[in-house]
């Protein structure tokens, strides 16, 4: 059994575990059992009724935060001529064709996210080991391959965020920090479920969100009312 701090201890006493908490009371909860000393993330678990090994089942795609994540994101562009310049524009931290991708073999890694123009991914897949295990490798699906440079850059700066399910038929995700303001939690939060809630893959049956947990950074988990997350989507 894992050992827990006596700041996690406390902190656990405050939350009651046979208790699913009303949206807005379980982010203001998750701000008040933060235990670390730097401005922890919220992060969000839910567990899909689904079995990710099919691929009728998979669950994934991107949202835009309303009030982004309050992480600073760094993007890297693989564009040429005037697309690179678009990129540039946009606020894209590095951009490039074979130049960028001869300086990620020589192993710089220094960004968040890789985005691509679809014209670009003949040379970008020579880096598919690289980029893949590190979950950096574009992705039409993700949003991450695209002509939109603009569009993609200004989203991922402003926060928006990628979910994937894993193979416990888990989705984790962060929606901000321990310092934004509960009603931005809730906000962000509520964006969160709605998508991946209108992302239900044809195969799923049965119940879809089977459960939602939030907790600050090494913080204790916090069951939430997923309808009444829903219900703040729609609101």
């Amino acid at each position: 059994m894992a050992k827990h701090g006596k700041k996690y201890l406390e902190a656990a006493k405050l939350v009651d575990r046979t208790v699913v908490y009303p949206p807005l009371q379980a982010v203001e909860l998750a701000k008040q059992t933060t235990t670390v000393a730097f401005d922890a993330s919220i992060e969000v678990h839910l567990r899909l009724g689904v079995d990710p090994r099919h691929a009728d089942q998979m669950v994934r795609g991107t949202v835009v935060l309303p009030h982004g994540t309050g992480k600073t994101v760094r993007v890297a562009v693989f564009a040429q001529g005037e697309k690179a310049q678009e990129a540039l524009r946009a606020g894209a931290d590095e951009v490039g064709g074979d130049d960028l991708v001869k300086k990620i073999e020589a192993g710089w890694l220094d960004f968040d996210v890789a985005l691509a123009t679809p014209d670009s991914m003949g040379m970008v897949g020579k880096l598919g080991k690289i980029l893949g295990r590190r979950g950096l490798m574009p992705n039409p699906k993700a949003g991450t391959i695209t002509f939109d440079l603009e569009r993609a850059v200004k989203e991922v700066k402003a926060g928006r965020v990628e979910f994937r399910v894993d193979k416990a038929g888990i989705v984790h995700a962060a929606v901000g920090k321990s310092s934004f303001e509960a009603t931005a939690l809730l906000d962000n939060l509520a964006a969160l479920v709605e998508a991946i809630n209108r992302a239900k893959p044809t195969g799923a049956k049965g119940q879809y969100i089977k459960g939602l947990t939030i907790a600050s950074t090494m913080g204790p988990g916090i069951r939430v009312d997923v309808p009444g997350v829903l219900a703040a989507a729609a609101a």
